[in-house]
């Protein structure tokens, strides 16, 4: 007798190949061009057979320097097929970050397409492989010439098949370790929320280097599904694209989802959900989307849970708006005190989650063994839960202000700015003071159309009016939109460097 197996053996696009080979996998948004299941998984072996030549197994690491497209999809499977660790690398950052981020992770080889091929050669001590033609020495092309039949190797649940850097936002980037189990057990709870149907299609407009990106293609392999992937977003053709391909969910940051708005999107009846994540929805723009149906849902999430935690469906939203929704299946959060004791519904404390979409740790150990403690993965996030189990985020433990011994929360006072009626959005961070050791200031931006009417001193007064004076902003700048990483979360360094540049100061108060 055969004893059971309870685990695939083979990669996952092997398993729904031969489960669904006819069904469509992938749609080129810019091109047009479109795959089935057995088109898509042919083209991989192809290209795993290419990069035999520069990484060959679960010890090697495979750095991915490309924007969001097709060919990042076949890389993806392809080294998964041969149990490579994929490493995908933020277009948008400098050589000197890069850099760090490629010696960090020891990289034995590097794809790259046209656009990055001179970065990939500043930042790599090792081969480099382009998926276009070759426009340099020393690079290689890795486009599949011939067709190639690439035997899987066996995948184990806890192997590690992503490094994924986090944003960095409240300190150095981490490398997190992300496992087959945690992808599968990811996709598996994001389906039992959103639910799947045999027609759906997830559009992917987001930055496939980030959790937010890769997860709509792992996911839609995983269901049989379609993946429509867009290389870069882009309000007009984003909504031409969710009408035109019949899109039944889209993953976007708010301020996608404002700018899909302003353009006078209306969603077709084809859209289950927008997926919305990477930064706080504001009341204003879920308003706006409740007003024209647009079926949004927040969620809350990071890279080292390989995306949800928890997500908010439309009905919860309108009766609990602010609520991100209660933990996905196979979740558990605990909110817990400065103590690490455990917290009744309603009080503020740390998130600390747990389960199988839970990474394993970061590359670095010291970084893992701070992380973890006896309720599971400590967020650095501060929020509350209901007596209904519905999550609240409030803000970072490390956004947190101290001034003058009293505690800010960076969430409130942004919240008291975006009720100013010429108020778009708004970024409060601390800054260093000589008396009060942080002084509250605020980055913000203005509804379209009313730059030249705001004055700090109107913002100053208004704060007056709802703040405690050692809660009201001392410095304010005004610019045109918030800095952000790729992800959409809001760069706060970036937003600092801008407030000391340019921010006006107001010395009365406390």
């Amino acid at each position: 007798m055969t004893a059971p197996v309870d685990w695939p053996t083979r990669d996952l696009l092997s398993h729904r190949t031969s489960t669904t080979p006819d069904e469509t996998a992938l749609i080129d948004a810019d091109s047009g061009q479109t795959w089935t299941y057995g088109e898509f998984d042919r083209r991989v072996d192809a290209v795993t057979e290419r990069l035999e030549n520069v990484v060959s197994g679960p010890d090697d690491r495979l750095g991915v320097l490309m924007g969001t497209r097709a060919a990042f999809a076949e890389i993806y499977f392809a080294a998964m097929r041969r149990g490579v660790t994929v490493v995908p690398l933020n277009v948008r950052e400098t050589a000197a970050e890069l850099e760090s981020k490629a010696t960090r992770s020891a990289l034995d080889a590097v794809v790259c397409e046209s656009e990055t091929e001179a970065l990939a050669l500043d930042i790599a001590d090792c081969p480099v492989v382009s998926v276009d033609s070759p426009e340099h020495d020393g690079v290689e092309s890795l486009q599949p010439v011939t067709e190639a039949d690439a035997i899987p190797v066996p995948l184990e649940r806890d192997q590690t098949q992503l490094l994924m850097f986090t944003s960095g936002t409240s300190g150095e980037p981490k490398a997190v370790r992300l496992t087959v189990g945690n992808l599968v057990a990811s996709a598996t709870a994001s389906a039992f929320r959103l639910g799947v149907g045999p027609d759906d299609r997830w559009l992917c407009c987001l930055p496939m280097y980030h959790m937010g990106g890769l997860a709509p293609v792992v996911r839609s392999t995983l269901y049989g599904t379609t993946a429509v992937i867009q290389r870069e977003f882009d309000p007009r053709e984003t909504a031409r694209i969710i009408d035109d391909e019949d899109i039944t969910g889209v993953s976007l940051v708010p301020t996608m989802c404002k700018r899909l708005l302003d353009a006078g999107w209306m969603p077709p009846d084809t859209l289950r959900f927008v997926l919305l994540g990477g930064a706080p929805a504001s009341s204003e723009l879920l308003e706006r989307c409740r007003e024209r149906d647009v079926p949004v849902c927040p969620t809350y999430g990071m890279t080292e849970t390989a995306s949800q935690i928890a997500t908010a469906l439309p009905d919860v939203v309108a009766a609990h708006e602010g609520t991100v929704g209660q933990p996905l299946m196979f979740t558990d959060v605990t909110v817990i005190d400065e103590t690490g004791a455990a917290l009744e519904p309603g009080e503020q404390g740390e998130l600390v989650v747990s389960g199988p979409t839970v990474t394993p740790g970061y590359l670095d150990a010291d970084e893992t063994a701070a992380a973890f403690g006896d309720h599971g993965l400590h967020t650095g996030d501060v929020g509350y839960r209901d007596e209904g189990g519905r999550l609240w985020i409030l803000n970072r433990r490390s956004d947190r202000i101290v001034t003058g011994g009293e505690n800010v929360d960076p969430g409130e006072v942004v919240a008291a700015l975006r009720d100013h009626p010429r108020v778009d959005d708004a970024a409060v961070v601390g800054l260093a003071d000589e008396e009060w050791g942080e002084r509250v200031a605020a980055l913000v931006v203005p509804e379209p159309g009313t730059a030249s009417s705001l004055e700090p001193e109107s913002l100053f007064a208004h704060c007056d009016e709802r703040l405690a004076g050692f809660k009201r902003p001392k410095t304010i700048g005004i610019v045109d939109a918030l800095p952000r990483t790729a992800s959409g979360t809001v760069d706060r360094e970036a937003v600092r460097e801008r407030l000391r540049a340019d921010g006006r100061d107001v010395t009365d108060g406390a």
